[in-house]
């Protein structure tokens, strides 16, 4: 899987765990940064990712304090269904119900275990469609502006 992943410096130390964790599972992964766990804006990340899966089609991570901040910014992005995860079965259902393709996660809620938990069971779920698949139709609508 080609995942696209990037914090600000309040979920720099749990996005380089699970960079990590990714890589050794034997992902791909972008760590579009910070290189350095200094004062950043999580916009700006959060739209790298983003503007990265709306395009090339490979799964989200994002990490900030709490993890809504991001996926705040990241839902903005047309194409990017982002959710924010504290939990493995709220993480394997929005792949499976909402094909969601960005995980949010925030480091001052969840520890690295559970982290790491969480991804694995968002990347390791696929979309079911079938039923499902009008309800995401209709997500998909609302990006796009009413006449």
């Amino acid at each position: 899987m080609h995942i696209f992943a990037a914090s600000d410096h309040a979920g720099f130390a749990l996005r380089q765990v699970l960079v990590d964790h990714l890589r050794a599972a034997g992902h791909t992964v972008d760590d579009l940064g910070p290189a350095q766990p200094e004062r950043c804006d999580y916009p700006d990340y959060a739209a790298q990712v983003a503007r990265r899966v709306a395009a090339e089609q490979g799964l989200g991570l994002l990490v900030c304090g709490t993890g809504v901040g991001m996926s705040m910014a990241a839902n903005k992005v047309g194409g990017v269904r982002a959710a924010v995860v504290s939990d493995v079965f709220s993480a394997s259902a929005t792949r499976a119900h909402n094909d969601a393709n960005v995980i949010c996660v925030g480091q001052r809620v969840v520890g690295a275990g559970l982290a790491i938990a969480i991804v694995d069971a968002f990347v390791g779920t696929e979309y079911e469609g079938g039923r499902h698949a009008a309800r995401v139709a209709k997500i998909h609508a609302l990006e796009t502006p009413a006449d």
